[in-house]
């Protein structure tokens, strides 16, 4: 898989360390690499070469991981298994993988930065990856995903707790393919939408998962089952809870398709590949 050969070549440039091991541990553990592809998939669309976005689809998986490493910690989630592995602090201990996913998230920036294209699209691109994956995105998103522990009465908050936690992490290749391919602001924006209609549906499917498989069988622990938290399964039902899931992946797809000039199959495809998983 390309992005796993440029993630690599990235990581490995990196001085000798316990903190790049842990590094390159978690981000090499294996997962779905979705978001990278959706960067590909969205460039590849819009008529433009791959390597143009190898930089940004790099940094968001670094991300992704960085965020993985944090959520499993004692503080957060308290997880033992992450992609079928033990988490980073069960293999190491807990201020490496705390060190760890601080380079991930630096290093991911200095990373994007060396992206080929006109650096005025390079800076629209880091201006959204750090929007996505900072305090108005993802990181709101655990904020909000830790107050609810309190307890979740509706599924609306699990929305809203999603379209950050999940949601801004997937629509910001999204949005950067887009850029990278000259897009304006108008379809960037529109982008948005796939990444949070995705993203919902993607945590939906996970809790339905959550109670069909074993942690083995998942890849990951089940902490919400254990932490007794509640879930769109719990407050919707399981067949209500696929419903949802369906109809906001088919929405996706449908907004996919409505790009004008973007070759939209291939992503199409993907998307409904992510909709029939089983981890």
């Amino acid at each position: 898989m390309r992005i796993d050969d440029v993630l690599q070549e990235k990581l490995n440039s990196l001085p000798d360390s316990r903190v790049k091991d842990a590094m390159i541990y978690s981000v090499t553990a294996g997962g779905k690499r979705i978001r990278p592809n959706f960067l590909y998939e969205v460039l590849k669309g819009y008529g433009c070469e791959e390597s143009l976005g190898d930089e940004f689809a790099a940094a968001v998986e670094m991300i992704q991981t960085y965020s993985l490493i944090h959520d499993d910690l004692p503080a957060m989630d308290n997880d033992d298994l992450r992609r079928g592995k033990p988490t980073c602090h069960k293999q190491f201990d807990e201020a490496t993988a705390i060190l760890a996913g601080d380079g991930l998230l630096t290093y991911a920036f200095e990373t994007a930065s060396s992206c080929k294209a006109d650096p005025a699209l390079t800076a629209r691109g880091i201006a959204v990856l750090a929007e996505m994956a900072g305090p108005s995105g993802m990181v709101l998103g655990q904020i909000y995903d830790m107050e609810s522990e309190k307890g979740i009465t509706d599924f609306d908050q699990i929305k809203k707790i999603e379209k950050y936690k999940t949601g801004c992490l997937l629509s910001a290749p999204l949005m950067i393919g887009a850029i990278l391919a000259g897009k304006n602001d108008a379809e960037v924006a529109a982008w948005h939408t796939v990444g949070e209609a995705v993203g919902l549906a993607f945590q939906v499917q996970d809790d339905i998962l959550d109670i069909e498989l074993t942690a083995e069988e998942f890849g990951k622990s089940n902490s919400d089952e254990r932490n007794h938290k509640a879930t769109s399964v719990s407050l919707l039902g399981k067949e209500k809870a696929a419903a949802v899931m369906n109809g906001l992946y088919e929405e996706s797809i449908r907004t996919v398709r409505s790009f004008e000039g973007f070759q939209a199959d291939e992503l199409a495809a993907m998307i409904e590949r992510i909709k029939n998983r089983r981890k």
